[in-house]
């Protein structure tokens, strides 16, 4: 359960944000059960030892990066789960995967919606700290609106229930929604009860491709203003090349931008939608587009989508921002970024769940060029200001962690950011809850 191994201890330093200010930490605790975690948070609240929660490591903001001298709690052990086909819900433990979660329900005939690019390696968890989104959350919606109930141990080792396995519920302050995205700097979730949809119908599947960034993000205002698609995904010229030099599907190298848009409504109104997106794409100067009702064919293009990021990342290691733009300013943010990258001098992939306005820049840099990596962190935070300024948010699904911490208050406001800090001491009053993170 614990474990003081300074190699162990190294593979837990960081995320996949690969912080640099990573700390030493003093041990790491990997429980099984809320007691064990209880027992844990209470042994800390007494000595004032800090601690980093973490699920499976795969965030993107520095949010599980040890400190020196903290505890890292580890979830990844806890891995019970149970389906209640009659509520349509699971209780979970934090450590699975969200995956596991995904073909466990499958086999009831029920789905778990958000998916996460990382779907196949991010814990379940991490999600709910996160409040984690996905390529489907155009239409169906982000984790928080999945999670009706959850058991957390607090900063003095009491673990609480809030929620439950109902759909409805107006007794008291929604505290469930308030620890789902706040990155384990308010609790320690030990258990979630998720609400689970039937199985998703089949799916047709639209693929365009673009001349330029305005014409793609003309056909996504098309799309949007007529219908809620299952998925819009966008992929701008870096990206579509990245992902054509691994996996050598035919993609349009010359392509500015590449659009996946898919439709589950019932029955043949996905046919049906499927020819509105396709008509608002060849509306918006699209060099070519086409429908597919292949499962395979549409998956194929769907998992393309999904490697972009690592495909980028193969050119080098990668700042990557989450910022989000309301849809309307979505154009503005992606020509803004592309005008970032040429003044900065730097390679700038930009992905994106395009039906919600969530962008993915991905900046490609080498940490050890001083003068690269300078111009590198310079256009992350040009980028952040930029959404801020577009009345956006710096992190749509990833978390604040403490890579994007210092643009909180240009978004939040001093009024904002002085409530959620009177939040933070009224829960974890010595601040040993992932301190660093958020705030």
């Amino acid at each position: 359960m614990v474990v003081t191994d300074p190699d162990v201890l190294g593979g837990y330093r960081q995320d996949r944000a690969l912080d640099p200010d990573a700390g030493i930490a003093l041990a790491l605790v990997r429980p099984l059960t809320t007691e064990q975690v209880a027992t844990t948070v209470r042994w800390a609240h007494e000595h004032r030892v800090p601690i980093v929660p973490r699920g499976a490591g795969t965030g993107l903001s520095g949010g599980a990066t040890a400190q020196n001298g903290a505890l890292l709690l580890s979830t990844e052990k806890m891995r019970d789960i149970s389906v209640d086909t009659v509520t349509r819900t699971a209780i979970v433990q934090p450590g699975l995967l969200n995956a596991e979660v995904k073909r466990a329900v499958a086999e009831h005939g029920l789905w778990y919606p958000p998916d996460p690019s990382s779907f196949e390696i991010c814990s379940i968890g991490g999600n709910a700290a996160t409040n984690a989104g996905g390529l489907c959350c155009v239409k169906y919606g982000v984790t928080t609106d999945y999670v009706l109930g959850m058991e957390v141990v607090l900063a003095d080792g009491t673990a609480v229930r809030l929620g439950g396995p109902r759909l409805k519920d107006s007794a008291g302050l929604s505290l469930t929604k308030l620890f789902v995205g706040s990155e384990g700097t308010l609790g320690i979730i030990t258990e979630l009860t998720l609400r689970l949809l039937p199985a998703q119908p089949p799916q047709s599947t639209v693929v365009a491709t673009f001349p330029t960034l305005t014409a793609a993000t003309d056909a996504i205002l098309a799309i949007t203003g007529q219908l809620r698609p299952s998925m819009l995904e966008f992929m701008d010229s870096v990206a579509i090349n990245a992902v054509e030099d691994e996996l050598r599907m035919g993609l349009d190298r010359q392509a500015a931008g590449l659009l996946v848009a898919r439709s589950d409504a019932p029955g043949e109104h996905a046919g049906h939608e499927a020819d509105i997106m396709l008509a608002a794409c060849e509306k918006a100067g699209a060099t070519e587009a086409f429908r597919t009702d292949d499962p395979d064919e549409g998956e194929a293009f769907c998992a393309a989508r999904r490697f972009a990021i690592p495909a980028v990342e193969r050119k080098g290691p990668l700042l990557l921002e989450d910022v989000g733009v309301p849809l309307p300013r979505l154009g503005d943010l992606v020509t803004g970024i592309a005008d970032i990258a040429a003044n900065r001098r730097v390679l700038i992939s930009v992905i994106a769940h395009a039906g919600d306005g969530n962008t993915h820049p991905l900046i490609v840099h080498d940490p050890s060029d001083p003068e690269e990596s300078e111009r590198a962190h310079l256009a992350f935070g040009e980028i952040m200001d930029l959404a801020i300024g577009l009345g956006g948010t710096i992190t749509g699904e990833h978390g604040v962690g403490r890579l994007k911490k210092p643009w909180l208050p240009d978004q939040l406001g001093p009024d904002v950011m002085a409530l959620t800090r009177r939040i933070k001491d009224a829960l974890d009053p010595h601040g040993i809850l992932n301190p660093g993170a958020v705030l």
